[in-house]
């Protein structure tokens, strides 16, 4: 069951990160948003995906279980926070670098997505007889 849901949640998370990207760069070039913000907004869109996707095909939750968006929040908002500031830190280390801001991208990606997958699997959409009650 593991191995299932790990593979989908790879291909939600490579279409994740699909977004994710997309809009940083849109934001951070054409709109020239400061990069922390730009990152902020982009991994948001990225959240909104990832949630339901997750949620209705890797993790198969087809019931609207209140507590599982209240689980979500503060996982995905201290997964952000991780990863605007591994971003921010991988930028700030290796400025010189051309390509940096793809390296920044996929470091901060990489660790919020571990992160996610565990959280995900384990506190979100976890199965407990309370939840399975009401």
């Amino acid at each position: 069951m593991i191995k299932r849901q790990l593979l989908i949640f790879l291909i939600v998370g490579g279409f994740t990160v699909v977004i994710d990207y997309a809009i940083y760069r849109y934001l951070a070039i054409f709109w020239e948003l400061a990069i922390n913000i730009a990152k902020g907004l982009s991994f948001f869109a990225g959240t909104l995906f990832a949630y339901t996707a997750n949620r209705f095909w890797t993790f198969e939750n087809k019931d609207l279980i209140v507590g599982s968006i209240y689980r979500f929040i503060p996982l995905y908002l201290s997964t952000c926070a991780i990863n605007i500031i591994i971003n921010a830190v991988v930028l700030s280390f290796f400025s010189d670098l051309t390509f940096i801001l793809y390296l920044a991208f996929i470091i901060a990606t990489f660790c919020s997505s571990v992160l996610n997958f565990l959280g995900m699997k384990f506190f979100v959409f976890r199965a407990t007889i309370a939840e399975d009650s009401l």
